[in-house]
């Protein structure tokens, strides 16, 4: 199992429109769209957020406890590590993979199961500032996954 040498920051936006102006927010605060990822339940939205956004059709997987769902950017291979993590253990238990702790991989599984998007931004240098954006357009729950090789 190996864990991520990136650092990311997390948040769960409560729908498409409002990751959508997080996403945007951050763009602006100078995070390239290669930085960016996202995770949420497979939708026509969600669809199109990825092609106005991304540029391109989403990639569609399984997440254990989520189901169907859009995987997009570096997070998804941290969280996966090697091992097809989010199919066979879902974003609760592989979040540790990407330096999150126990308790912050059940809040974003729960989170996106409802409906939730889901963004993480690769930022080790500015990991406060994608912090803060996620903060200031909505991302609830966002969190620094400091806990790499701790977890």
């Amino acid at each position: 199992m190996d864990l991520a040498t990136d650092r990311f920051t997390i948040g769960v936006f409560k729908d498409v429109a409002s990751a959508e102006k997080g996403i945007e927010a951050l763009v602006r605060h100078h995070f390239s769209l290669s930085s960016l990822s996202l995770i949420t339940i497979a939708s026509p939205e969600a669809d199109g957020l990825v092609q106005r956004v991304f540029g391109g059709r989403p990639s569609i997987g399984e997440v254990k406890n989520v189901g169907q769902a859009v995987l997009q950017g570096p997070l998804i291979a941290a969280l996966n590590a090697g091992e097809n993590g989010l199919a066979t253990l879902g974003l609760a238990a592989s979040a540790r993979h990407a330096g999150f702790q126990p308790h912050d991989g059940v809040i974003f599984e729960r989170l996106v199961a409802r409906g939730g998007v889901l963004v993480g931004v690769s930022s080790e240098g500015r990991a406060s500032d994608a912090l803060a954006t996620l903060h200031a357009y909505g991302g609830g729950n966002a969190a620094i996954g400091t806990w790499a090789g701790r977890v």
